[in-house]
């Protein structure tokens, strides 16, 4: 389907070479104050020919606002965006009239609908998340305002390259270790903490390819170059945090919290693995070390002395830092010769003549802070519903305080 959400419904259209791409946003509360330059910031991060590191193809990527909005503020209205695509190149993809590319889409497609789009990706083509990160954008405008919600996602790895151990998020533990050792570190190392705490999208964005650490990046960019002068690929992660989310968004069994995440960042493309909080290497941690750990806040409130679950227990929210990783593959679209089969089984060897980038992950970053994004905003608007209903009722009084809590919080105090 190319609907995402159940309150806050994100509809994308178009092909990677149609006349344009986009989306329609229902849901959205009305009373936000929105302009086409509040979503022209996310959609500028994520638009080709940024720097030497993405793909050539010159995309201005402008958005026009097309329903929805009235001097400035939504209505409540659905919100329906637009991005025309201008720089199409359909002659590029000629061969794929034979060739079904290797790693595309081209040849699924054609197994599923019985046709598929001459030209590029079609659906299946990046262009699509231009309606993703529209939404958004529009999203974080209204969890921003609401509720300080702050939402942050920057490189981790490419290739091989990684951040240096104290700033990665967890990772599998080495396999020379001794299967008996329960021993291990906290998986947030105080200097990982400090980066989810404090890291900031100026930050992200003073290096092309989107890693904070400035030693880390250099190799990055040797790394996709050396790809890049191969005619070749690389892929990589994006880590990403999410700050200020409250307590109780989630809705199990079958729509948790994190279930909600995956779906959202495993619908991107070229995405091939997630994990949050501790991810793998939480199951080489015994429980005793594993588990977070209760303590009162200075607010009065519960929190965790550690965070391995990531903010998210029971597919319910904390209160914690979410953090989260994505893994993206190398591009499939290549320049080198690849032995391969047309349609008809007929080997041959094939070349494609597409502009592509060397290494998606610099790009994907806006892609998974909106997608982040919507997932919130589609589970606070649940909630908050909820939230609502209850409110409307009679206090709870006959049962036990332990069972109590939301509206009649004042009677347990």
């Amino acid at each position: 389907m190319s609907t995402f959400g159940h309150i806050y419904r994100v509809t994308t259209y178009g092909e990677s070479h149609c006349a344009s791409v986009g989306a329609i946003i229902d849901g959205c509360p009305p009373g936000l104050k929105l302009s086409a330059e509040d979503i022209q910031k996310q959609l500028s991060r994520r638009r080709p020919g940024q720097s030497d590191l993405t793909t050539p193809r010159n995309e201005k990527d402008l958005v026009q606002i097309q329903s929805g909005t009235e001097f400035g503020f939504t209505l409540g209205t659905p919100i329906a965006i637009s991005v025309k695509n201008e720089d199409q190149r359909p002659h590029d993809y000629s061969e794929t009239d034979f060739y079904p590319r290797p790693s595309h889409a081209d040849y699924t497609y054609l197994e599923k609908y019985g046709i598929k789009a001459s030209s590029g990706g079609g659906r299946s083509s990046a262009r699509e998340t231009i309606g993703r990160v529209a939404a958004g954008a529009i999203a974080e405008e209204y969890l921003r305002t609401a509720h300080r919600i702050e939402i942050v996602a920057f490189v981790s790895s490419v290739g091989k390259v990684h951040l240096p151990a104290a700033l990665a998020p967890p990772s599998l533990v080495p396999s020379d270790q001794q299967e008996d050792n329960d021993e291990v570190d906290d998986a947030l190392s105080p200097e990982f903490r400090e980066l989810l705490a404090t890291v900031t999208r100026e930050q992200i964005d003073q290096h092309p390819t989107r890693c904070p650490h400035p030693p880390t990046a250099k190799r990055m960019v040797e790394r996709i170059v050396r790809a890049k002068n191969a005619q070749d690929s690389i892929g990589g992660t994006v880590t990403c945090v999410i700050r200020n989310v409250p307590s109780g968004l989630g809705e199990p069994v079958f729509d948790k919290f994190e279930a909600a995440l995956a779906h959202a960042m495993l619908s991107i493309p070229a995405t091939k693995g997630f994990e949050i909080g501790s991810g793998f290497r939480g199951t080489e941690v015994p429980g005793s070390k594993h588990n977070d750990p209760f303590v009162r806040r200075s607010d009065g409130s519960l929190g965790t002395v550690t965070n391995w679950s990531g903010g998210v227990q029971g597919g319910i929210t904390n209160g914690e830092d979410i953090y989260f990783r994505v893994g993206f593959k190398s591009p499939a679209t290549i320049s080198q010769p690849q032995q391969t089969a047309q349609y008809d089984g007929t080997p041959g060897s094939l070349a494609a003549r597409g502009r592509h980038d060397p290494c998606v992950v610099p790009r994907a970053v806006p892609i998974v802070e909106a997608m982040a994004a919507i997932v919130v905003m589609d589970m606070l608007l649940a909630q908050n519903a909820r939230s609502k209903a209850s409110s409307l009722l009679p206090p709870l009084t006959t049962l036990p305080p332990t069972m109590r809590h939301g509206r009649d919080q004042k009677d347990r105090e």
